[in-house]
């Protein structure tokens, strides 16, 4: 396992494979019981991994709760994340849900007894609400952070021109920082690259991305009449090959897999590495732990990356389409843009 820094505002060094934890827990119908998510965590520990990511939604906080007791003596070494917007309870109340302060104050200190520690690595909020300013956010994260509760925080699904409003604001104010974004980001889910990967880079966040299988999609074990996530939780948080396109996706990563000799999952996770985001892996079982962590060894070759992109690649939006137009890209740059050296990150 190597490391990496967690952006360019953190000196915060993290695994390259984070471990999600979703699947710690029964209370959603499916998932892995606790000596499976006890094995699944030591065999992780194990190969190097530090970065483990959860929710206090997930399980309706059995894996918070599982997590705080398994962790024990490893605590001071891993990088613990966990969110908060929709609560724990299987329903959620109108105090206890949405982005606001006082259900962030409320989420943390429920998370922080479930998990069994006094502070929080990395502290998400889950998902826009669309509701609550971007300025009561930022003041309720840095109230946390100077009371020793939380040490960085990160937006996940929000969309682009917020995070970049709300980590400059943070920034020009001196509050906590915007560290890092997690987003959805897959071989049939790239539609991030449009604004949010761009924007990440531009302004040093950190990257994580969920799903990088797809919902276990781009294993292909679909295709042999697995039911996996598609049926075990409701078809959420599942990717269907359900386009010409995406068969075509899915046929170029076994081509891929099979001359490499590895699995699909592999191929899929390598791609997702390949493209800077750290991916996030969600084994229920050892077993497919084992099979995720081995995509650490595969390095996917340039051909192999670039059929990868073309089978997947998106149709361009405005204004990209116009601003990557060739014959606007030569009009701004007095017919000289194949002469220029182009910054190595987007420019904010």
């Amino acid at each position: 396992m190597r490391y990496h820094l967690l952006g360019s505002h953190t000196g915060l060094r993290v695994s390259e494979l984070v471990l999600g934890t979703g699947t710690f827990g029964t209370r959603w119908g499916h998932g892995a019981s606790f000596d499976e998510s006890g094995r699944i965590l030591a065999r992780y520990l194990d190969a190097g991994g530090n970065f483990i990511d959860t929710a206090d939604s997930y399980q309706f906080g059995e894996s918070e709760e599982w997590l705080g007791r398994l962790i024990g003596k490893n605590r001071p070494e891993l990088i613990l994340a966990t969110k908060y917007t929709m609560g724990a309870a299987p329903q959620s109340t109108l105090a206890g849900s949405g982005n606001s302060r006082k259900n962030m104050i409320a989420s943390v200190d429920a998370s922080l007894k479930r998990l069994n520690t006094d502070y929080i690595d990395l502290y998400w909020v889950h998902f826009s609400d669309g509701m609550t300013p971007g300025d009561e956010i930022l003041r309720g994260l840095d109230d946390l952070s100077r009371a020793g509760k939380i040490l960085y925080a990160g937006l996940s699904d929000f969309p682009a021109w917020r995070v970049s409003r709300m980590a400059t604001l943070a920034e020009l104010r001196n509050q906590l920082p915007v560290a890092a974004l997690q987003v959805e980001h897959s071989l049939v889910q790239r539609t991030t690259e449009h604004d949010l990967l761009p924007m990440a880079n531009a302004l040093g966040l950190g990257v994580v991305a969920w799903s990088p299988l797809g919902g276990g999609m781009l294993t292909g074990k679909y295709r042999t009449g697995d039911t996996g996530r598609a049926q075990g939780l409701g078809g959420k948080v599942f990717q269907a090959e359900n386009s010409p396109q995406r068969t075509a996706i899915l046929d170029t990563v076994i081509a891929i897999a099979t001359e490499h000799g590895v699995t699909p999952g592999q191929v899929a996770i390598a791609w997702v590495a390949a493209r800077g985001p750290l991916p996030i892996i969600g084994p229920r079982t050892v077993s497919q732990l084992v099979d995720n962590l081995a995509a650490l060894d595969l390095v996917l070759s340039t051909d192999d990356l670039g059929r990868l992109d073309a089978v997947s690649a998106l149709d361009p939006i405005f204004p990209h389409s116009l601003n990557n137009a060739p014959e606007n890209r030569n009009r701004v740059s007095g017919g000289m843009f194949d002469h220029i050296n182009l910054p190595i990150r987007p420019v904010a």
